[in-house]
């Protein structure tokens, strides 16, 4: 089988059905833009600002792709190529887009506020403090982690750490010339990607060497500084130009792969039980995460995106269509480890990792291309600093989103004075990074990353839970949401199951105890809104 084949069908069904299932999300949702959205409503100049649509898709997937989409679908091709393959294709089509869009267009209905506001305005107040309290943890073991990932990959790749840096300063520069001086767009874009260039080449002449204990200090005090600066000056304009970063990886990948002209060698499907991952069904849906489905995609789309949108059919572009770009990197991903044997694969997975895996087969793709003349040490180390500089904007945006889930959780109803943890965002930003640094610092953030996975999917299986309520009392056929919520439960719930009895059976009381914990919530959220539901579907079926 060819791998071209293989990735021009990924591109042709995505073309396909941004173009017939995103509109009809959209006529289902009523979208329209005589509708006001928050950023413009709400405007603050700090949270609420609107963008233009190519920036902020750039900072919307920029968000949401990380390292998730390169990962997840190597380690996942353990099962076989085709599982995997048809899942990014189905999942990112008809679950990953519908969730990540329809959670945009709620929220926008919603003051920009969180899946949580919308669990209390139709489930109850309980579900949303439940959801809160979730979501928040979730986020604290995504800033421990990846404060560590990041840390790691600075302390071995110096160049890198200069790079990144270099890219936050350059945001800075670029949000100030964009905002406060009104440069053109497309003229500041283009001396943005100049610099951002030159930024890559200064890491390799002046790469920074601090140990990892001085890089997780350092990354600390950015992530707060990131979380309570205005959205425009910095966590926009950085995640806009790192998403030319990964762009130019994708094109780059892609026109070398048609010169390679790879063939596929991985074993089209192999056991359904692999040793270290679990069963087909659930481990499959649960490690490909974020080329799929991912629920750390709904606290972006209603934290920082929906605070953003200019207009409400920017949504389309920005929440399907960037969940599809994201399902084409994973589809690339899946392509840059297919020509190894499946042997070849194991060992090299094994021995090096999925990012060195991933670096790899995309730096053969590179060096193919004849007009570039491209290095394959240069292009492995480009597509190294490409993944850990994606690393750094999901855990940037990671501490932002924790700090509006605290201070929801924290507010009131409009006749009550708000509290400090509401009102001030250093209070709450503070309280976040701590406990994130408390989890860094305690060295136990990794051991608690297998449950990490079935806990993102269970909070994208609570999204589309509180969007099918939602979208019950817009009075329209839930089952584009409902069908893809029954599916995600059904994984999360099993996963969690196994995870409960892995570890109890081990003696990993900890692991356990949080997987009964959210195995429960979700039961509870589950019977809450199917209550709800079941109301709303009678009274729509009497209207009919």
């Amino acid at each position: 089988m060819s791998g071209v084949f293989i990735l021009l069908f990924a591109i042709l069904s995505f073309i396909t059905a941004y173009n017939f299932y995103g509109k009809y999300i959209a006529k289902k949702l009523n979208v329209s833009n005589s509708n006001i959205t928050p950023a413009h409503s709400l405007y603050d100049g700090v949270d609420y600002c609107p963008a233009k649509s190519p920036v902020l898709l750039g900072h919307h997937f920029a968000s949401i792709a990380g390292a998730g989409p390169i990962v997840g679908p190597i380690i996942a091709a353990s099962f076989g190529w085709i599982p995997v393959y048809i899942w990014i294709l189905a999942g990112s089509v008809f679950i990953g887009g519908v969730h990540d869009y329809t959670t945009i267009i709620a929220s926008i209905r919603h003051k920009g506020k969180s899946i949580g506001q919308i669990i209390e305005n139709y489930i109850g107040i309980s579900g949303k403090k439940l959801f809160l309290i979730f979501t928040w943890s979730t986020l604290i073991l995504v800033i421990a982690v990846f404060t560590l990932i990041v840390a790691d990959t600075f302390t071995h790749i110096p160049s890198s750490g200069t790079s990144s840096t270099l890219f936050i300063f350059l945001a800075i520069i670029f949000g100030l010339s964009v905002y406060r001086f009104k440069a053109p767009l497309g003229l500041s874009s283009l001396i943005g990607i100049i610099f951002l260039s030159v930024c890559i080449y200064l890491g390799y002449i002046f790469p920074i060497s601090l140990d990892k204990n001085t890089w997780i200090i350092i990354l600390l005090i950015y992530i707060f500084l990131a979380s309570v600066t205005p959205v425009w000056i910095l966590l926009q304009p950085r995640d806009y130009l790192n998403s030319f970063f990964l762009y130019g990886l994708m094109i780059a990948g892609i026109i070398g792969l048609f010169f390679t002209l790879p063939e596929i060698h991985l074993a089209p499907v192999t056991n359904f039980n692999i040793d270290k991952i679990g069963y087909l069904f659930p481990a499959l849906f649960v490690t490909v995460a974020c080329g799929a489905i991912s629920g750390f995609h709904s606290i972006v789309g209603s934290g920082t995106t929906a605070k953003q949108l200019d207009k409400e059919t920017d949504a389309r572009i920005i929440g399907y269509g960037g969940m599809l770009i994201e399902g084409l990197l994973a589809v690339l991903s899946l392509l840059s480890v297919a020509s190894l044997n499946q042997e070849q694969f194991l060992e090299t997975l094994n021995t090096k990792g999925a990012v060195a895996a991933f670096s790899e087969g995309i730096a053969n793709f590179m060096h193919n291309i004849p007009f570039l003349n491209i290095s394959t040490d240069f292009a492995k180390s480009f597509a190294a600093l490409a993944v850990s500089a994606f690393a750094l904007t999901s855990l940037d945006t990671a501490t932002r989103l924790a700090r509006y889930s605290f201070q929801e959780f924290f507010e009131r109803n409009e006749t009550q004075k708000q509290s400090i943890l509401v009102n001030n965002r250093y209070v709450a930003t503070g309280v976040t990074v701590l406990f994130g640094a408390a989890l860094t610092f305690s060295g136990q953030s990794m051991s608690i990353w297998p449950v990490f996975g079935s806990a993102n999917q269970l909070l994208a299986a609570i999204a589309l839970l509180a969007l099918t309520v939602w979208v019950s009392y817009l009075k329209v056929d839930t089952k584009f949401t409902m069908i893809p919520m029954i599916f995600m439960f059904a994984v999360t719930l099993t996963s969690l199951l196994m995870l409960f009895y892995n570890n109890l059976v081990s003696l990993n009381i900890t692991l356990s105890f949080v997987s009964f914990l959210l195995f429960i919530l979700s039961i509870i959220l589950a019977i809450q809104a199917s209550k709800v539901l079941r109301k709303n579907q009678k009274e729509f079926a009497i209207d009919k």
